[in-house]
């Protein structure tokens, strides 16, 4: 009834008349609502007396605000009404009473409903202490993991399991940074007595930030706060204590949780993406040893008796240095497959190898032995662990100061890779946090969250990434090449994607979005475009070895493999001159002139000597001193099968004729004018390729192809008249090799095929999917925009 009267006041003010009201209750009030026993009638007294009570038309309240006491109102009685939904199905974890799930993420936490939605499993933030996701094959598809504070951990497979992992994600650290509620990790005596403005502290207890909020407290070493169980105030070390995600009051069970050893939640610490730091382990590192009695092989067997092999278990320290190769992997799940056990075994050799603990010969390259080490992690996921751990191992214990130096780089290549396994995951942090006094300690650190949060790479280190740390350097910067022949260094990381890059790129460019913009991969003899979500080294890393499988080692030469990286526009779609004028200035003059040029475009005498005098007033503004040199330079201003049309002199009178009708145009408005005329052009935009052609009868046997927003573009390059235009929606198959380019336009049954020769197909393949699949995305979102609406 209040929400029927609230309805009432935002549609009609605060006077009620009763016989509309009658008319408006049934779209007010459900129609299972409206019974015998509770009649329209009923219901109108029962509005009217909520509508007299009613504090907005006592106090006259605005209806805006109205509106927004409704919302809240709705969101805190039904909180799933209010969340993002994705389908999912369980792949492993404890049991739920069916495992094709619908999971509702929204502002209270991430719930598991069937369809009914029926609430199977319901998480609040708090509960939540990791989540994960993963890129499986083709096959497997993706799937993120969620770990609680409780210790169960859920693992679920969906074509959304990016976006879910993201959106969890931006929940917990929002609510991370503006929590004021902290727990304490260890216990913290205050030897100066209370009056000294320092707090004291048990483990376990609950801190309010009185101050400051979860955002300081996670930035800065000390914050301010009240113990919730002495109700002491004072100042505290901030690596003490951990940052609950939540705004309003924790519920105790999960402030005790936090704080549980592994021993009292049956290892629940497993997913914890927190260090619990113990006072008297700050000075010792911390080691894998209580990992090792659970995951690694059991140790050799001595002839002593059951009681002894157990007193003497740290005897045999599989945990910490050894100069010794390994004969068997350390961990038990990987002992079963012998493939893996001698691919550990011999990764290890690599690693004590690598850190001068074993004799090897010189190296042919600098990522030899990385390769070795990390080669085989990176194709199964249960070495991965076996990695790790075996760096873990050779840095524990480990005297030989050189030695230990490799070792850390090694570390730090490793988490730059991927994340270890929720299970491993609390002891490496353990460990990294232990030796904080490392230069690269902290460094490790950051690379472990952001491999969290960005996945596993598909390849090892890139020869920069090797060389960068064995350099003491954990920088890496990259020159981008542009088309207006400038570049710029920007830093890439070892979890940097394209996609990241791009936006890196785009914002230090001023430019309005990076959208149809692209990193290219200039190496060899091939310009390659780098796919937005590869890691920016996995993609440069895989071409390469491409290149080195192309082309063989010819009397002792290894082929070239210096490659430059070039940031330009793909996209063509929305480009429109005038829109974005740094990227008018900087890629779409300079990357539409040369094809303009080499004479790809149908153009007018007229639109010719335009174009001619806004080139020279590009490259020299009003400066009139470079006119007799016009003949010499034809080649710069005039598209170069027209050149011949005309005498030099004449060509260099009819550009100085219409130089002189633009005076006063600045270089940037010159561009600007070059770039109109062509935007009126059908072949705007275009990438052409020169192919032959041996299927069309009717067209010429060389052919020009552009591909455009509109598609694909057949154009006689004699005439440069476009012969036919195939958009995107008629095209339904492609294919290419080193030497081909196929297209099938129309069905594949009766449809029409088009066989090219031509060597870059690759080029071809990659426009057209891509100028597809943006189409794809786009119809998708505004079939969702129409739906929403």
């Amino acid at each position: 009834a209040e929400l029927a009267s609230e309805q009432y006041y935002v549609d009609y003010g605060s006077e009620m008349i009763l016989e509309r009201l009658l008319n408006l209750i049934p779209s007010y009030i459900p129609d299972r609502e409206i019974t015998a026993s509770k009649t329209v009638d009923k219901w109108a007294q029962l509005i009217i007396a909520a509508h007299k009570k009613g504090v907005y038309t006592q106090r006259r309240m605005d209806s805006q605000k109205v509106k927004e006491d409704v919302v809240d109102f709705a969101r805190f009685k039904w909180p799933l009404l209010f969340s993002r939904f994705y389908e999912a199905f369980k792949f492993s974890g404890p049991s739920l009473p069916k495992n094709d799930v619908i999971v509702a993420v929204n502002w209270t936490g991430v719930y598991f409903v069937d369809e009914q939605e029926q609430v199977l499993l319901e998480l609040s933030f708090p509960e939540i202490s990791a989540v994960t996701s993963s890129r499986g094959g083709k096959l497997q598809g993706q799937s993120f993991t969620m770990a609680t504070i409780k210790g169960d951990e859920y693992t679920f497979t969906s074509n959304n399991a990016e976006d879910i992992r993201d959106l969890v994600v931006t929940f917990l650290e929002g609510l991370r940074k503006r929590s004021k509620f902290v727990v304490a990790l260890q216990d913290n005596p205050n030897p100066a007595g209370e009056e000294s403005g320092f707090l004291s502290f048990l483990k376990g207890d609950l801190i309010l930030l009185d101050q400051d909020t979860g955002e300081q407290v996670m930035n800065s070493g000390w914050a301010h706060g009240v113990n919730e169980r002495t109700k002491q105030k004072g100042d505290f070390p901030t690596d003490c204590v951990y940052v609950l995600p939540t705004v309003a009051a924790p519920p105790a069970e999960i402030v005790t949780l936090v704080v549980m050893t592994p021993d009292q939640r049956q290892d629940a610490v497993r997913a914890f993406q927190f260090t619990i730091p113990e006072s008297d382990e700050k000075m010792k590192p911390y080691t894998l040893e209580e990992f090792s009695y659970d995951y690694f092989r059991p140790p050799p067997k001595h002839t002593l008796s059951r009681v002894m092999i157990t007193k003497n278990r740290g005897k045999d320290k599989l945990w910490s240095y050894t100069r010794e190769p390994i004969k068997q992997p350390l961990l038990k799940k990987i002992l079963s497959s012998e493939e893996l056990s001698q691919e550990a075994c011999m990764a290890f050799i690599s690693i004590l190898k690598y850190m001068g603990d074993y004799p090897s010969k010189r190296m042919r390259s600098v990522n030899e032995l990385t390769d070795q080490i990390f080669e085989g992690a990176l194709k199964a996921e249960p070495m991965k662990d076996e990695i790790m751990c075996q760096i873990l191992k050779q840095l524990t214990d480990n005297h030989v100061k050189y030695s230990e130096e490799k070792g850390w780089e090694l570390l730090w290549l490793c988490t730059g890779l991927f994340p270890p396994s929720n299970v491993l995951l609390p002891h490496v942090q353990r460990f990294l946090q232990s030796c904080k006094h490392h230069v690269l300690a902290n460094d490790c650190i950051q690379r472990l969250q952001k491999a969290l949060r960005n996945g596993s790479r598909k390849y090892p280190p890139h020869l920069v990434e090797v060389e960068a740390i064995q350099h003491k350097t954990t920088q890496i910067f990259h020159k981008v090449y542009f088309p207006d022949d400038t570049d710029e260094a920007f830093e890439v990381e070892s979890s940097t994607k394209a996609k990241d890059l791009c936006q890196n790129i785009s914002t230090r460019l001023l430019l309005k979005s990076p959208d149809g913009f692209s990193l290219f991969v200039k190496i060899s003899d091939k310009v390659i475009s780098v796919p937005e979500g590869d890691f920016f080294f996995d993609f440069v890393r895989h071409l390469t070895d491409w290149i080195k499988k192309a082309k063989p080692i010819k009397d002792g030469i290894v082929p070239s493999l210096t490659y430059q990286v070039f940031f330009m526009k793909k996209l063509w779609t929305t480009t429109i001159p005038g829109k974005d004028p740094m990227a008018d200035s900087i890629f779409h003059y300079y990357q539409e002139l040369p094809k303009y040029l080499r004479g790809y475009h149908k153009c007018s005498r007229d639109e010719v000597l335009q174009l001619g005098s806004l080139i020279y007033r590009v490259k020299y503004e009003d400066d009139k001193s470079h006119f007799p040199n016009i003949p010499k330079m034809l080649k710069e201003l005039v598209p170069q099968d027209l050149i011949r049309q005309m005498s030099p002199d004449d060509w260099k009178r009819s550009i100085v004729a219409y130089f002189n009708k633009h005076a006063g145009k600045t270089r940037e408005e010159a561009k600007l004018a070059f770039l109109k005329i062509l935007f009126k052009w059908p072949t705007f935009g275009s990438a052409f390729f020169e192919v032959k052609q041996t299927t069309e009868p009717n067209f010429p046997e060389i052919l020009l192809i552009s591909i455009n927003k509109h598609g694909v573009s057949l154009i006689d390059p004699k005439t440069k008249d476009i012969l036919t235009t195939h958009p995107f929606t008629k095209i339904s198959n492609w294919s290419s090799g080193n030497t081909y380019f196929h297209i099938t336009i129309g069905n594949l049954v009766r449809g029409s095929k088009l066989l090219c020769e031509t060597s870059l197909g690759y080029k071809m393949d990659d426009l057209l999917t891509s100028y597809i699949s943006q189409m794809l995305t786009s119809m998708s979102k505004q079939r969702s925009t129409k739906s929403n609406k």
